[in-house]
């Protein structure tokens, strides 16, 4: 289960990732904004993975989004600390273009790096009926 729900982060993360990196890079942002766009898109995706079965599921927009906050916001907030800061320590990754095998290269490997160190911090918070946990209640 642990592996299931960090590829269901991992999906949403990466979707907002790519996008922010992509039009951080194509609009010739410098890093920080870059990584800034990146980062509240991946929160936008991957919330938004996570609220649409349950709005699905019937719940109100509010108790959706207060199930996403608590089961996600540990996940992707690793997720999205790990992926980063691989993008920013591999040398050239952010000022690569979108034209480059480093600049995909570099964002494959991070979000990779990223799966890896999530699956423990998301199986820990299932163990403890948290994250992922609080979301299956609801799927029926």
């Amino acid at each position: 289960m642990a592996i299931s729900a960090t590829l269901h982060c991992l999906t949403g993360c990466a979707i907002g990732e790519v996008l922010g990196v992509v039009i951080g890079t194509a609009l010739g942002w410098d890093t920080l904004p870059t990584i800034a766009l990146a980062i509240a898109l991946a929160f936008v995706f991957g919330y938004s993975f996570t609220m649409v079965p349950l709005l699905r599921a019937g719940l109100g927009l509010a108790a959706a989004l207060g199930v996403a906050l608590a089961a996600d916001t540990l996940s992707i907030t690793v997720m999205e600390i790990v992926d980063n800061l691989v993008l920013v320590l591999v040398p050239g990754a952010m000022d690569a273009g979108l034209d480059s095998v480093l600049f995909w290269a570099s964002l494959a490997a991070a979000l990779a790096v990223a799966f890896v160190v999530t699956v423990p911090v998301n199986r820990a918070l299932i163990r403890r009926g948290k994250g992922h946990a609080v979301v299956h209640r609801y799927h029926h």
